[in-house]
């Protein structure tokens, strides 16, 4: 005989004699434990004997589980996941995936088209809420990272479950008082997967500077990928409304045509209304006095002009010549007249326009041309003040 088959066979005499181990353990159990009756005459076995019996046990238990697992097989579902776990977060049916702002008092929640906007790896996210700046890594919802979270692990434990069942070992006892000895494996059944769905938004908007496509909750925001406000973008859309408001008014009767303009008067001044109280309120920070400047109204030109003056440094006044600022007096107390008086003339509207055409107690008239008009110097005092206060704010980072 080799010395090498010498070192084999002296090897594999432990393992030949593992039955042999658990029949005298199984033996000592039945002469000597406390689960059978026993005579007057029964003397019970020393200490050194129980601590025999029970290393035996534990070093026959180790020697069988080390020989089951041993090999390169070992685990090798759970290595085969590697060192990450790649979960895929699906748009919804729109094409949007959901995104939270990190800002804790913010937690705004809009969503974007992935694949339109900035092109580039690493690129900032920008709450459009509040502006918060941080990497999309830090935009997760919390539906989307407990679904994740519970992705990972039902995974990690699918994986374990296919190891450790292949690692199931069955040695059955032998004899009337034989032990056996096993290892059964069953799925953990409270690793469901959290599905979620992405909320509906209210608003749509394609960027006009990135191409960005995204929704939000109401209607002013930042874009989330180049950080530029809405306003101007929104109001653009508003007065394009207008503008084809007073188009049909031209190819209706006279009453409909009447109050399609009169309609496109109050729209156009309110939507001048929505965008300054955006700007201002964006742009607070900047101001003299942040709480005053929240609540700024456009509604009244003068006063308007007065509060922005004070506030920013910024004159209304400044971009119109004297046409086309006294234009726009009478159409923004035009439309006072009709939201409060039903169009009858009043002695205030004579003094804040000096309007010699008008007579008091009697009802105003606007036309098509004056409303078009007033949607041009509109716009004209709005690009004047979005450039006054600055396109951006800024924003406080993440």
């Amino acid at each position: 005989m080799t010395k090498k088959s010498k070192t084999d066979s002296a090897a594999q005499r432990p393992e030949k004699r593992k039955t042999a181990i658990a029949n005298s353990l199984a033996q000592l159990r039945g002469q000597f434990g406390t689960g059978r009756g026993k005579d007057a005459a029964f003397t019970g076995l020393r200490p050194r004997h129980a601590r025999l019996a029970v290393n035996a046990a534990a070093t026959l238990g180790v020697f069988l589980f080390e020989t089951h697992t041993a090999g390169d097989s070992l685990m090798r579902h759970l290595r085969g996941l590697g060192q990450r776990i790649r979960i895929e977060i699906k748009p919804d049916e729109d094409g949007f995936v959901g995104r939270e702002c990190p800002n804790r008092a913010c937690e705004g929640y809009f969503k974007v088209t992935f694949g339109t906007g900035l092109k580039g790896e690493g690129l900032p996210c920008h709450c459009p809420y509040c502006g918060t700046i941080a990497g999309h890594d830090h935009f997760w919802t919390k539906p989307q990272l407990a679904y994740i979270k519970s992705v990972a692990v039902k995974r990690i434990g699918d994986a374990v479950f296919e190891d450790l069942k292949s690692m199931e070992f069955s040695h059955p006892a032998r004899g009337p008082f034989g032990i056996g000895i096993s290892m059964k494996v069953r799925r953990d059944p409270s690793l469901p997967i959290r599905y979620y769905r992405e909320k509906q938004l209210e608003t749509t908007v394609v960027c006009e500077h990135c191409t960005l496509r995204y929704a939000i909750y109401g209607v002013f925001a930042f874009c989330p990928d180049c950080g530029q406000h809405n306003s101007i973008q929104i109001l653009e859309k508003n007065l394009d409304v207008v503008s084809k408001m007073l188009d049909m008014a031209a190819a209706g009767d006279v009453e409909v045509a009447a109050k399609l303009v009169e309609n496109a008067l109050e729209d156009s001044i309110s939507a001048f209304d929505g965008f300054g109280r955006e700007l201002c309120r964006v742009h607070a920070a900047k101001s003299a006095d942040a709480c005053r400047a929240e609540k700024v109204s456009f509604q009244n030109l003068e006063g308007a002009t007065r509060t922005v003056r004070d506030l920013f440094g910024v004159d209304l006044h400044a971009p119109l010549t004297a046409e086309e600022w006294k234009a726009a007096l009478i159409g923004f107390q035009k439309r006072h007249l009709y939201a409060h008086r039903m169009g009858v003339v009043d002695e205030e509207y004579v003094q804040r326009t000096g309007d010699t055409s008008a007579v008091v107690g009697r009802k105003t008239r606007i036309t098509a041309g004056e409303v078009r008009n007033l949607v041009r110097i509109v716009g004209k005092l709005a690009g004047f003040l979005s450039g006054g206060l600055g396109d951006r704010p800024s924003p406080d980072p993440q």
